[in-house]
């Protein structure tokens, strides 16, 4: 759409489930002209993914692959077949970038590397989001961001220490790794502007992971020491920091408030929001060591107060006293925030088979050119569109690719 931020950028979208998809929304939710090329004989996973609108299950109706497909135009191509490869050709001579994110072998095998499509469209952009890298010696791995997680050292860092590494509710590299490749798919382009070369944009999840590991990495190597498990603990070297530091039971099932005095002028002021019950004079409390040495007993102390209270009233009461407190929130929370209701986090979308849904809006605005997300499309919804139309197909040409099955 005209006055958008992208407006002009044409992307032809090879990429599936996840990483790929997220990416190439943020470019079409901005106004870009996303073409996602999909074939029907290897529909995208997310399709058959729950959860499903009204819990009925269908190729346009899985509520992931809704989420990530906003504002796209969408055809049908089979990449097995060398006529569905000569016109993924033609439509990327066409195209500013190419994104895709299947395993090392798959775009080599249909002749649409890099270097090949160079020769079609010297300035290209062109963007792969792998597991591991495009290159080293675990470059053919394949899997899920699940698993990845293993791999980048989350799991080791996520859970109780007395208990086995956890894989984290999910995919984080998933949803982070979209973001570290659209600032280097940006820059590529402002690269292009400037000097009229395109480039070669290679994000490993792998190397996003670990990014998010915050300073276990440092530690190992300054220090020596291999950081693991700790529950809600905020750990400096082997000890806890800080004592209250965790998640508290509120009134009602399954509340709860995440609560933390980061030294002894907060637990003061925590003492204050309180009442001052006598327990929260005794020695063993008043100083930062003290309550870690005995922060079980401490804990459920807290816990005995919180369990009183609303989540939201404990949050409240803590936040007007400086001291940091934020509400567990699960679905319907979120659904109900007034901070994301009021920054427009939710918008409305129709679609011919789903009917009007929610649908997640971008998490940045741009004040002079804001996002305009359009609906999600159909299976092959723009074939002629963009073959015909883009292409230059006339209807016998069209009519005979579709009998060949180029379009499956």
């Amino acid at each position: 759409m005209a006055g958008q931020a992208l407006t002009g950028l044409r992307v032809i979208d090879f990429t599936w489930v996840g990483v790929g998809p997220l990416l190439t929304k943020y470019l079409a939710d901005f106004g870009a002209e996303v073409i996602r090329v999909e074939s029907r004989t290897h529909l995208d996973p997310f399709r058959y993914a729950p959860p499903f609108v009204e819990d009925k299950p269908g190729v346009e109706r899985s509520g992931q692959f809704l989420a990530l497909n906003t504002s796209k135009r969408h055809v049908t191509l089979n990449l097995n077949h060398p006529r569905g490869r000569d016109l993924a050709r033609r439509l990327i001579a066409h195209a500013d970038v190419v994104a895709e994110n299947f395993t090392s072998h798959v775009m080599a095998q249909w002749g649409l590397t890099y270097e090949e499509l160079q020769r079609i469209k010297p300035d290209l952009v062109m963007i792969s989001l792998s597991m591991e890298g495009r290159t080293g010696p675990h470059c053919d791995v394949a899997g899920f961001g699940t698993v990845l997680q293993a791999a980048a050292g989350l799991c080791q860092l996520t859970g109780w220490p007395d208990r086995e590494p956890t894989v984290p509710g999910v995919a984080y590299t998933d949803w982070t790794t979209p973001f570290f490749g659209l600032v280097a798919l940006l820059a590529a382009l402002d690269y292009r502007r400037r000097t009229g070369r395109g480039q070669y944009i290679d994000v490993s999840n792998l190397e996003v992971g670990v990014q998010c590991l915050e300073t276990a990495i440092l530690d190992y190597t300054v220090n020596g020491r291999v950081q693991s498990r700790a529950g809600n603990e905020w750990m400096v070297g082997d000890l806890p920091g800080t004592a209250p530091h965790g998640v508290y039971r509120c009134q009602g099932d399954h509340h709860w408030c995440a609560i933390a005095v980061w030294n002894d002028e907060e637990w003061r002021r925590f003492c204050d929001v309180l009442g001052h019950p006598p327990w929260t004079q005794e020695p063993r409390f008043t100083t930062t060591l003290g309550r870690v040495k005995h922060r079980d007993v401490l804990n459920e102390l807290i816990e005995a107060w919180t369990s009183g209270l609303p989540a939201e009233e404990v949050m409240r009461r803590l936040q007007a006293m400086g001291i940091a407190a934020g509400v567990v929130q699960n679905a319907a929370d979120l659904k109900r925030d007034p901070q994301l209701q009021y920054r427009g986090n939710a918008i409305v979308l129709d679609h011919p088979e789903v009917g009007t849904q929610r649908y997640d809006a971008p998490s940045f605005h741009l004040s002079a050119s804001p996002a305009q997300p359009q609906p999600v499309p159909l299976l092959g919804q723009h074939n002629a569109d963009v073959f015909q139309g883009l292409l230059g197909l006339s209807a016998a040409e069209y009519e005979a690719l579709e009998a060949e099955g180029v379009f499956t």
